[in-house]
């Protein structure tokens, strides 16, 4: 039985692909990750491209992408020459690196070039004040979001969940906790 003859798991795997597209993410690339995520053994390329109807170059576009993620990996099977995947089904692993990899992608870059532009305007009488201000601002904002997700992802795993659980109730062990800013 292939996981789509389950309608709730094909439901899954459109509906994943459609968030994907939301989150800024191929519908393609999200479709094969929830395949692999739900099946239970391996699966070549082809069998991918069976399964979810698309071209051999949308799956092996899709495969790369995945694997710079970090949420799938490439596994052997014997007595096969074809490359397997294998999806993370650790769902605290797999957040941990598709937030390590959009960072990396996205929030770094935009933390360089703030600072950069924040350096040029520094001093500059020809430019409003409210403009340095605001993009000296939003470099230090970006940046300290950026720190303290580097060191907030560095607890264990356990430390994290127990933070999640606890939600806003942590807040009781801060200072000044329920003022509002």
């Amino acid at each position: 039985m292939r996981v789509t003859d389950i309608p709730e798991a094909e439901a899954f795997i459109l509906h994943w692909g459609e968030m994907g597209s939301h989150w800024g993410v191929n519908r393609s690339v999200s479709q094969v990750h929830a395949l692999l995520y739900l099946s239970d053994r391996p699966l070549h390329a082809e069998e991918i491209c069976e399964t979810l109807g698309l071209a051999r170059s949308n799956v092996s576009t899709a495969l790369k992408e995945l694997q710079g993620y970090g949420i799938i990996r490439r596994q052997h099977v014997v007595g096969d020459r074809r490359d397997h995947f294998v999806a993370e089904t650790d769902l605290w692993d797999m957040l941990m690196r598709i937030t390590a990899e959009r960072k990396k992608r996205e929030i770094d870059p935009t933390i360089a070039t703030l600072g950069e532009l924040a350096a040029k305007l520094e001093g500059r009488k020809d430019v409003p004040a409210h403009i340095r201000e605001r993009i000296s601002h939003m470099h230090t904002f970006i940046d300290r979001l950026a720190t303290w997700y580097d060191d907030v992802r560095r607890l264990p795993k356990s430390t994290l969940v127990t933070l999640m659980k606890l939600g806003s109730r942590v807040a009781r062990l801060l200072p000044g906790a329920g003022k509002k800013d």
